[in-house]
């Protein structure tokens, strides 16, 4: 081969390289803060949700554990549980007229009468029990794992799995949860990371990174880990908060324009 050939074809193999890396790459977000309402310092959040005008929330820690109905713009608690001190409160979602709760190691949850926080029943299921959420048809369940749980909404019993890839690699730690316009977001723990889940394919289709606005909330204030998402679907507002945070933010994305390969750091 002359070697003009040559060097043109090494160039187009490394064209194409360059090409297909760069459609593989994962798009990264950062985000701007488009209002803040107060909440709970003292709530261990684990799970969260918008509905019908208020945030739902569940807190964690044994003999702390609670499901809560908090106004959004003065974070005041206008409804509470307490959990049984046995538990560890997690995730929940609402499925009808019921408010569905996870616990972490017990291998049980609790539905609940959504209005009243009365006690309806409870499931089982193995492992862990991390958080939940829902589209129309049926409720998604994460149990720390790479893995998302189908669940039946009336038995809450699996039916199927979710394996979630990042770049091909299998994303451990997925938490707390949330339906936003077809896909999945995810709370990756330990980190300052949402993931966006296609649950087609379980391919991690975008990563927000939370960084700038974790190291923000954690000056003065004695904070954990980023943890809670909710979502406005009618007014289109997402909603963001983390353990022992005394503020929530309404987010905005924006495309971050010089990637940090945040797929290649996360568990």
């Amino acid at each position: 081969m002359q070697a003009w050939r040559f060097r043109a074809a090494v160039g187009l193999i490394a064209g194409l390289t360059a090409a297909f890396a760069a459609c593989a790459a994962v798009p990264e977000y950062v985000v701007s803060v488009q209002k803040t309402y107060p909440h709970d310092p003292l709530a261990f959040t684990e799970g969260l949700l918008y509905h019908n005008g208020f945030l739902y929330e569940s807190t964690g820690l044994e003999g702390h554990s609670s499901i809560r109905k908090v106004v959004l713009a003065t974070g005041k608690v206008v409804q509470e549980r307490d959990i049984d001190p046995r538990y560890f409160g997690e995730g929940i979602v609402i499925w009808k007229n019921r408010l569905i709760e996870l616990t972490w190691k017990s291998e049980i949850g609790f539905a609940y009468d959504a209005r009243s926080f009365a006690p309806l029943s409870s499931f089982h299921y193995t492992g862990q029990g991390w958080a939940l959420t829902r589209d129309r048809t049926h409720i998604f369940m994460s149990d720390g794992t790479s893995d998302l749980r189908v669940l039946d909404p009336g038995s809450l019993k699996e039916t199927s799995r979710i394996h979630v890839t990042c770049d091909g690699r299998p994303l451990q730690a997925i938490n707390e949860l949330e339906w936003v316009n077809g896909e999945i977001y995810a709370n990756i723990w330990q980190t300052n990371v949402i993931a966006r889940i296609d649950p087609a394919s379980g391919h991690v289709v975008g990563l927000i990174d939370l960084s700038d606005l974790a190291a923000w909330i954690g000056v003065g204030h004695h904070v954990d880990v980023l943890n809670g998402i909710a979502y406005d679907a009618k007014g289109k507002r997402l909603f963001v908060t983390g353990k022992f945070w005394p503020s929530l933010f309404q987010i905005a994305l924006i495309p971050r324009t010089a990637a940090k390969d945040l797929c290649g750091k996360l568990p």
